[in-house]
């Protein structure tokens, strides 16, 4: 069943950012963006929704003034870019407190909470990883400025660094400040195998091993 969903915001760019992190999540469905307290209000007496992205500084209400005059309200995530706002927020019962700019990793967490909330915790599938028979699917990675696609078929193995890890395709590596433990949640388990607590390797990679390493084909002959 579908998480019905809806952002409000009066920043475009900022609904843009949920929206796009939302998207890889194919349990959600995005029913309506909203630029200010009133249209989410319109929206929510027309609609079912089971979550809302609540910004806090808006024109005309608040966003926890919002929450607090709202009966039968959904879920709310609050997306802010005010850090002193969090204790109103989860004393409203907030499922998270989001601070702009919203990563993906931070998102990440947040729908975890949802999902356990609606008792999905094993249920959890990226868009990605549900890729229909011959097409490709793709890792999103933010390197320094820009957010880089990367077909995951293309990726020989992952090392993690830290706080940051190292994305290694065929032509290319690629640095990225991430979790290991985050990426392989997104990686198809029939794909990928963690060797290491620092290695992840994609299988359809590996030419040979012994108990103290493995070969990796580098590139297709």
């Amino acid at each position: 069943m579908k998480i019905r969903t809806i952002i409000v915001d009066d920043e475009p760019h900022a609904i843009e950012v949920i929206e796009s992190h939302l998207q890889k999540f194919q349990q959600f469905e995005i029913v309506g963006k909203c630029a200010d307290a009133i249209q989410a209000f319109q929206l929510l007496q027309q609609k079912t929704i089971d979550l809302m992205f609540l910004d806090i500084q808006m024109p005309g209400m608040t966003g926890t003034d919002f929450l607090k005059n709202l009966k039968n309200a959904p879920k709310v995530i609050f997306t802010t870019a005010f850090s002193e706002y969090a204790i109103d927020a989860f004393e409203l019962n907030a499922v998270d407190y989001l601070l702009k700019p919203v990563s993906f990793e931070r998102f990440f967490r947040a729908i975890d909470k949802v999902y356990q909330l609606n008792g999905q915790k094993n249920n959890v599938s990226l868009v990605h990883e549900q890729a229909p028979a011959n097409h490709e699917s793709f890792l999103y990675l933010k390197v320094e400025r820009k957010t880089i696609k990367v077909n995951v078929n293309d990726i020989l193995w992952i090392e993690s660094l830290r706080d940051y890890v190292k994305v290694v395709i065929k032509d290319n590596v690629y640095i990225t400040k991430q979790k290991i433990s985050l990426l392989e949640e997104m990686l198809p388990e029939r794909s990928f195998v963690r060797i290491h607590r620092s290695f992840i390797v994609a299988i359809p990679k590996i030419t040979s091993f012994y108990s103290y390493c493995m070969l990796i084909l580098a590139r297709n002959e």
